[in-house]
């Protein structure tokens, strides 16, 4: 979202020599009893640890903001190191480097003649402080560090940080700005009423807030409620791109506080989500009166699967791109996981950097070697065909020598997906792809999937995604290609067909687990919402069903820790979000 600064109404007055533009508008200004100030909101997506490449990317963003008529550039928190930075700031090389690049970053922002707002971590006595940074003219005008220090969830910052206790407005161009950093503006008092008091005209808060479904509401109505409380507006700038497990989906905004008593905040600005971007805001100072921004058109907010579709879209593409893989290898089954990974990868990366293998053995359908080359013809990747069944027999024929007389099971059936992750490993070994899995959510809480077999890879697109928001996100997908004119890239039949891993004649995925309607509500309420057995029994559930389903998610926590890392979409992810010990006694059921 950029606004042109020819956009915005010039002002007249009769111009001195050597007079320039900001200090002609100062005058008139005065004159006027009024100030106009443009502020950017830098929506950016840092790199964690790239420091040159953090440097290089905000520098061009203030560039933007400059051309655009801004004169204060506000970026998110931590946005010189990325965010989360983790044990990186444990290391004094790190902030060594830090120091030197954080000097040519202020210098580098005189030269295009914009003060800014960035974060950045700040040595003080008592330790480390997380902090927001004034700066103008090369010289660093003052900080201010994060109070509220988050420590739940995905957040660690009690490992890393110190709490600041100082709340002081700092002050440039005569008005008085209150600096506070992400968890701050979602705690009532301190610090946002303290720089109320302490005489704050607009509250500025950096962040790195990671996603969840629903997240960018839940952070427009905390700041209305941080706004009302306050009587200050607020510019709420958040980073983009994906980190690990989190993505971080912007949604920069600015708020106003009710223009009258009893009345409701306004949202002035508001940035889309997923996208790097610059946008200006003029923010109207008045004597005698609030400070206030200036409404302008806002975006609207997306569907919820869309929402969903582009966080997974981001999170496997910033996976790739910034860790240095060519492109993704994933095995195409002719199942409906696979199909959908298989359709983010392509609208995340482009076609032309996904590969797709297809490995057939003694229990693979003609149906599944069918729908699996439609996929692919659909969605335009290559896809080859190497048949297991050989290095399958000869597996067999080894086990059957090492354990002579057993009847073939479990054992034998685990054989097929690990001999298909040795294929695809070679594959990524080779290419330089990454090896992406299919599993879902509903799957790694269950175990059900082979260790070292299909949860062998680097990054899972679907961890956080249950079984029934699989089928939703794949109908989602299909009618906004129709939409569009456009062939829906998975196929009717894959959607329609009784789900199968095809490891043993006629198996079905309800032979070990409760049909999906079912299994995804408790897993949801007993992963998700920490619910006991009891308490969802009483919602209507069979309680055997339910204990059952307890059992195998609690057993099956050693296989979660060796599992790769995936894009987190809800509050309770595998991850970072839950870390329960693998050598557990308790059990729920």
């Amino acid at each position: 979202m950029d606004f042109e600064a020819k956009n915005f109404p010039k002002r007249h007055g009769k111009r001195k020599p050597g007079e320039g533009a900001l200090e002609r508008r100062s005058k008139m200004d005065k004159l006027m009893g009024s100030m106009d100030i443009l502020i950017a909101m830098a929506q950016v997506n840092p790199h964690v640890g790239a420091l040159e490449g953090n440097l290089e990317r905000l520098l061009a963003a203030a560039r933007r903001a400059r051309g655009l008529g801004a004169e204060l550039c506000v970026f998110p928190e931590l946005a010189l190191t990325g965010y989360p930075p983790e044990d990186l700031l444990l290391k004094p090389l790190f902030l060594e480097r830090l120091e030197e690049v954080e000097r040519r970053f202020r210098q580098g922002l005189a030269s295009i003649g914009i003060a800014a707002v960035y974060g950045s971590p700040r040595r003080a006595p008592g330790g480390l402080r997380n902090a927001a940074v004034l700066t103008e003219g090369g010289r660093e005008l003052g900080w201010a560090g994060k109070h509220r220090l988050p420590n739940y969830g995905v957040f660690d910052e009690w490992r890393y940080f110190e709490p600041e206790s100082r709340f002081e407005p700092l002050t440039w161009r005569g008005v008085k700005w209150g600096l506070t950093i992400c968890e701050d503006i979602w705690h009532a008092g301190a610090p946002s009423s303290a720089l109320a008091a302490a005489g704050a005209r607009v509250l500025l808060n950096l962040n790195a807030s990671p996603y969840h479904i629903g997240k960018h509401r839940e952070r427009e109505e905390m700041v209305a409620r941080r706004a009302v409380e306050t009587g200050l507006p607020v510019l709420y700038v958040n980073q983009v791109g994906g980190q690990d497990e989190l993505v971080f989906d912007g949604g920069s905004f600015a708020l106003n506080p009710p223009a009258v008593p009893g009345g409701e905040p306004e949202i002035a600005a508001r940035m889309a989500l997923f996208e790097e971007g610059v946008a200006v805001v003029r923010l109207r100072i008045e004597e005698g009166a609030p400070a206030r921004f200036l409404p302008q058109p806002a975006p609207e907010r997306e569907e919820a699967p869309r929402e969903i579709y582009r966080a997974l879209c981001l999170g496997l593409r910033d996976y790739v791109d910034k860790n240095g893989f060519s492109g993704v290898v994933l095995g195409l089954s002719g199942g409906v996981d696979s199909a959908l990974t298989a359709a983010i990868a392509v609208d995340a990366l482009g076609p032309e950097r996904v590969h797709a293998l297809m490995m057939p053995s003694a229990h693979t359908a003609q149906e599944s070697l069918d729908d699996a080359a439609d996929c692919a013809r659909r969605m335009g990747i290559p896809l080859a065909q190497t048949p297991i069944g050989p290095m399958q027999e000869r597996f067999h024929q080894v086990l059957e020598e090492a354990f002579p007389g057993l009847m073939a099971g479990v054992t034998e059936e685990n054989v097929q997906p690990r001999i298909r992750a040795t294929l695809l490993m070679a594959l990524s070994n080779r290419r330089g792809w990454l090896l992406v899995t299919t599993g879902n959510k509903s799957e790694v809480s269950t175990g059900y999937a082979t260790l070292y077999g299909d949860m062998a890879g680097g990054f899972s697109v679907l961890k956080d995604l249950l079984k029934e928001e699989v089928y939703r996100l794949c109908e989602a997908r299909n009618a906004w290609a129709e939409v569009e004119g456009q062939e829906p890239p998975i196929p009717r039949r894959v959607i329609d067909k009784p789900p199968s891993a095809e490891l043993r004649p006629g198996q079905q995925d309800t032979d070990s687990l409760p049909p999906y309607p079912v299994l995804d509500p408790i897993l949801r309420l007993y992963v998700e919402e920490e619910r006991s057995p009891e308490e969802i029994a009483a919602l209507g559930f069979d309680r055997e069903t339910v204990i059952r389903v307890a059992r195998l998610v609690d057993g099956n926590e050693y296989k979660r820790r060796q599992a790769c890392p995936g894009v987190r979409i809800t509050r309770r992810a595998f991850g970072k979000d839950r870390r329960y010990p693998i050598t557990n006694g308790f059990r729920a059921g």
